[in-house]
Parts: structure tokens; sequence; C-alpha cells
């Protein structure tokens, strides 16, 4: 193999890898960003994970493409690793088409339909209308599919390139003493790891098997192997793309590698057994560039199928491998920006986002609350843990947020993204007077007050409501319930009540020397905080109604429910006071 051969052989992988990646590219932006929001919505099953994944992936030409959109998913926690592990089983499987459309560069004849199917043919008339398309077209979808055209055709020159500069191999004896040493199925399937991991890709190494099946050296006996280490191989970008993710994150990265191995062992296993037994006649048969793509597609959907009932064991396996490090709250933060060329996918993220920020609020005014008169210094911690978590979302959210309004975003989107903005600051703030009220509960236990049982009395009636109104408010902001969320503003005027109530008694208390200044200091800041966390619920509530009602008028909406005190609001309203009396 001459140097001019080497080049030609480099020069026709680089051709095909820029070709695939061309075609795929265009793929993806013709479907306009919308596979990833199937995989995500329609994967509720393993049967249908599985043939979504499978699907996805013979459209963009890649299992790790696939793989990077649901490690992502997996990331931001809108996917369970369970769910995915059949969407990686189908990425594997699906990636073997990528060697049937490589077999349309082996066509060749002699006679009319042959000749026009031909490689050269093909290529021809497929890169002059995909350049034709990528500079005349009006539209993106013209350009679009001019860039898929163009991959397509690049690709088949590659391949051509491949087949021509290695068509003298079967003369090199080197060549051929290694195609021997490759029987050893071990071998076999380092090399095929080897070849797939310098490639980075499983479509691009089964190429090259396919290329050099040309010389008539590849025999299923050699081939096998290297088509079994390929698929192993293959898992190395997708590990790469969990770089910087949460544990889950890499856990279904893991299980790309995982279930690979498994699947090839399990293969392996039972298929060189059979040969032992039976002594299977075809091993010495040679192989040509549609027998291995038939090959290929085979061994892949056997290890798929005999995978898929044990996604228990590979979630478990994967776990084990990759075990949960204890993270503070502060630092569990569900957001992948990946998806941010995804508006649709980073609106969901970004709503499941804002709603665990809203339950740790909920969570940090219910922890405060129970330091009052019950003081502990882990108690305080832990409403301090919340509320810089707290923090941390906000400054996330804010950034992601900003970020995707960069987008071509829809006018819902636009709006979504908005209130999202004005939502989670109230979130926020809830977190920091939960802390204002943890804070006010350690002065009391370390100066030593003791209220009243008066005072303690309204301050427990006060917390429960207040506890209610954040409970309602942030189940209605996850569950986008219109119902609920009509609750809030006639619960937020009961507590406006309440504290009206519980301060004019304070005064009376303080009259009759019952309470200190000292004491009455802290008692009302109490109430205060009880209050604004009211008055945020109020907010967040208002809008979830405009995202209903697809306004953004916060004010006008609130004089109106306010003036007028429909019959829906004064029958809250009444239920609500009658619970909490002081």
């Amino acid at each position: 193999m001459s140097i001019s051969d080497i080049i030609s052989l480099l020069s026709g992988i680089a051709l095909f890898l820029f070709g695939m990646a061309l075609m795929g590219d265009g793929l993806k932006m013709l479907s306009g960003n919308k596979l990833g929001p199937v995989l995500y919505r329609l994967s509720s099953s393993p049967v249908r994970g599985l043939l979504l994944g499978s699907g996805v992936t013979a459209v963009v030409q890649s299992s790790s493409a696939t793989s990077v959109i649901v490690v992502g998913f997996v990331n931001s926690g809108m996917m369970k690793v369970k769910q995915a592990i059949p969407i990686i089983l189908g990425a594997i499987f699906g990636t073997s088409v990528t060697g049937w459309v490589i077999c349309l560069s082996y066509i060749e004849g002699t006679g009319s339909l042959s000749s026009i199917l031909s490689t050269s043919t093909l290529t021809g008339l497929v890169a002059v209308a995909g350049i034709l398309l990528r500079m005349a077209g009006k539209t993106k979808v013209h350009k679009n599919i001019g860039d898929i055209m163009m991959g397509f055709a690049i690709l088949m020159f590659g391949m051509s390139t491949m087949s021509s500069s290695v068509s003298g191999l079967k003369e090199q004896v080197w060549f051929n003493s290694m195609l021997v040493t490759l029987k050893n199925p071990m071998l076999g399937i380092l090399a095929g790891i080897l070849i797939a991991t310098v490639l980075q890709s499983a479509s691009a190494a089964v190429g090259i098997v396919q290329a050099l099946s040309v010389t008539g050296a590849v025999t299923f006996d050699n081939g096998l192997p290297l088509l079994m280490g390929i698929s192993i191989g293959a898992a190395l970008p997708v590990m790469l793309s969990s770089i910087g993710t949460g544990t889950d994150g890499k856990r279904i990265a893991m299980s790309y590698l995982v279930a690979s191995i498994m699947g090839v062992m399990t293969c392996a296993a039972i298929f060189y057994l059979a040969d032992a037994i039976f002594e299977l006649e075809f091993m010495d048969v040679s192989m040509n560039p549609f027998s291995i793509a038939f090959v290929n597609t085979i061994f892949r959907l056997v290890m798929t199928v005999l995978l898929l009932p044990f996604v228990d064991i590979l979630e478990a396996l994967v776990i084990l491998l990759v075990p949960a490090k204890a993270t503070k709250k502060s630092e569990q933060i569900y957001l992948d920006e990946r998806f941010i060329r995804h508006p649709t996918l980073a609106m969901e993220q970004s709503r499941m986002t804002v709603v665990h920020m809203a339950r740790e609020a909920g969570e940090a005014v219910i922890n405060a609350g129970n330091l009052v008169g019950r003081y502990s210094e882990e108690g305080f911690q832990e409403v301090a843990e919340l509320e810089e978590s707290g923090d941390r979302y906000e400054d996330t959210l804010s950034s992601f947020l900003m970020k995707l309004g960069a987008q071509n975003l829809t006018e819902s989107q636009s709006r979504e993204s908005s209130i999202f903005l004005h939502t989670l600051t109230d979130f926020e703030r809830i977190s920091d007077h939960a802390f204002s009220i943890a804070n006010n509960a350690k002065e009391l236990h370390e100066k030593g007050f003791v209220l009243s049982d008066e005072a303690l009395h309204e301050l427990s009636v006060m917390m429960s409501a207040v506890r209610e109104i954040a409970e309602t408010t942030i189940e209605a902001f996850a569950g986008q319930d219109i119902t609920l969320a009509e609750r809030v503003e006639p619960y937020e005027e009961v507590i406006d009540d309440l504290s009206d109530q519980i301060k004019l008694n304070h005064v009376e208390r303080l009259q009759q020397g019952i309470c200190s200044i000292e004491q009455g200091f802290v008692f009302n800041d109490l109430v205060t905080n009880y209050k604004r966390i009211s008055d945020h619920c109020s907010n967040i509530a208002v809008a979830i109604l405009e995202i209903s009602s697809g306004t953004f008028a916060t004010h006008e909406y609130l004089g109106t429910v306010k003036a007028n005190r429909e019959k829906n609001f004064e029958q809250y309203f009444r239920d609500f006071q009658s619970r909490f009396v002081i």
C-alpha cells in the first residue's frame, strides 16, 4: 500500500465523516428541533422508548447524537434513568441503518437501470440537486434539504475513495496476516473498539469495515468480532458528553457502555458456543458491504431484544458503578444549557426547575415556623441551606431564561418565560422571609425571650394559615391548576386581616404589661414576615392565571378581583376565615 493510497484512504475517511455530519445536521435542522421533544414525550414505556430511540437515531444517523440528547434529559431531571435506558438501547440498534445507506455506494452495473443507480451517477445527480437547492433555495427548508443531499453525496464519494484506496490490500501479506489474527474474537473485539474510539463514530467504523470488505479478505469469523468491538467503542462520545453533568447524567452515559459490553458478551457467548458445538460452516465465507450491513443489523437487533427485559438490572448496575454523591440543595440545579436550542424542551425544563425551587421554598417556610418555640441549631441550618438554594436557583434560572430569550421563541413561549422570571423572584423572596423567621426564632432563643400564651397562639394560627396558602400556591404552580390559583387571593386577604388583628392585640398586651417592648420587636417581625410570604403567594397565583388567560396585567387583575369580590372569592374567603380564628 503506497503513500498515495494511505493519503487517499485518509481523505476518504475525512469526506465520509464530513458528509455524515452534514447530512445529520441537515436532517436535524429539517426536523425543526422536534426530535428531542418527541423522545421526551413519547418514551412512556420500554418498547416505545426502544422504537423511538431507533427511529430518531436512524434519522440523525448517529447513536451518539441521540444518546447525548437523552443524557441532557436525565441530567436535567426531565427523564428518569430507567425511562432513558430503552432509548439508549434503541440508539444502539438504530445506528445500523447507516450501514445500509453506505451500501448504496457499492451499486454498480452496465445495464441501463444499473447504470442509472450506479454510485457515480447517483452521487452526481444528488450532488447537483443539493448544490442547486443550497445556493438557489429561498427558504430554510430548501437549504436544509440541499445540505442533506450534499452530505449524502460527499458521504458516497468518501466511501468510493476509501474502497479504491484499499482495493490492493488483498495482495499484501501483512494485511492478510492481520485479518487472520483478528479471527481471535478477543483481538477482533479490541480492534473494533480501537477503530470506533479513534473515529468516535460507530457508523464510520462500520463504513471502514465495509470498505475493507471489497478486498474479499474480510470473512465472517474476523468481521463479526470487529462489529462487536465497534458497538462498545461507540460509547466513548456518549461518555465524553456526560462530563460536567450530575450523577444521573453520568449514569445514563455509563448505561450505553454497560449495555454494549453486556450485549456483546451475551451474543458472543451464545454464538461462539454454538460454533463450538455445531461447527458453523459459514465462518470462512467472504463478506461484502451488504452482508456486513446485514450482520451488523441482526447483531444489534438481537443484542437490544435480549437486553430490553433487563432494564431494571441495567439500572441497578449503573447506580452501583456511579454512586450518588452527597450534595447540598444549593448544588442540585436541574438545568442543562444544551436545551437552549430546543425552546420547547427548555421551557419545560425551566418549569420543572422552578417547581423544584418552589417546593424548597415551601419546605423552608414549614421548617422556619417549626423553630418558633422549638428552636434547634440543626433546624436553623436547614433553613439557611434552603435560603442559599433559593438564591442560587434565582441566579441560574435568570441566566438560563435570558439566554433562552435570545432564541426564536413563539409568543406564548416568550410570555411564559417572562412570567417565570417574575415568579422565581417571588419564590426566592419566600425563602428569604422564611430565613428571616428562622433568625427571629434564633433571637428569641438566644435572648431567652418567652412569648405569652396569647402571642404563641396567634403566631400558631397565622403560621398554619401561611403554611396552607404556601402549599396551595406551590401545588397550583406545579400543576398549573387554575382552580387552586383562584383560592390564593382570598386566602391572602384573610391573612392580611389576621396580621392587622394580631398587631392590635399585641398593642393591648403591651399596654397591659403582658409583653415587653423588646419581645414586641421580634413578634412584629415574625408577623410581618408571614404576611410578606402571603403577598408573594398572591403574586405567583396571579402569574398562573395570566399564563392561562394570555394577559400580563397583575395590578389590573388584583384591582378587579378585590373590587368585585365575586361569588367564588367570597366563598373561599369565608371558608378560610372560619378555619383560622384567633
